[in-house]
């Protein structure tokens, strides 16, 4: 299941209750981020069970251009994770549509 940046952009506006996961590095979440909590792809594995409260929550996964919130998401999905969703574009696409905005901010 994806979001299109338009989706999360009205989510984080309407302040719906999810996990919003940042997984890139920590050098790119400190340059521009939405908000979400960083956990990089590579420590994802790691420490997933620090994420096994949100199993049968909405968990949403974005990155700089979806490639790697895309395998972030079929990690979670495999270890048993339900609602998980991958934003299409990551953060390259959100500066295209909104700048530097954080909904909220």
């Amino acid at each position: 299941m994806n979001l299109t940046v338009q989706e999360l952009h009205e989510k984080l506006k309407n302040k719906e209750n999810f996990l919003l996961i940042d997984v890139r590095e920590k050098w790119e979440h400190d340059t521009f981020n939405v908000g979400g909590t960083l956990l990089p792809i590579a420590e994802l594995m790691n420490r997933m069970w620090e994420l096994e409260d949100y199993k049968d929550k909405e968990v949403v996964v974005y990155c700089q251009s979806g490639n790697r919130s895309g395998m972030a998401q079929h990690l979670l999905k495999a270890s048993g994770f339900q609602h998980v969703y991958n934003v299409t574009g990551g953060m390259g696409a959100w500066v295209t549509a909104f700048g530097k905005e954080k909904p909220g901010a």
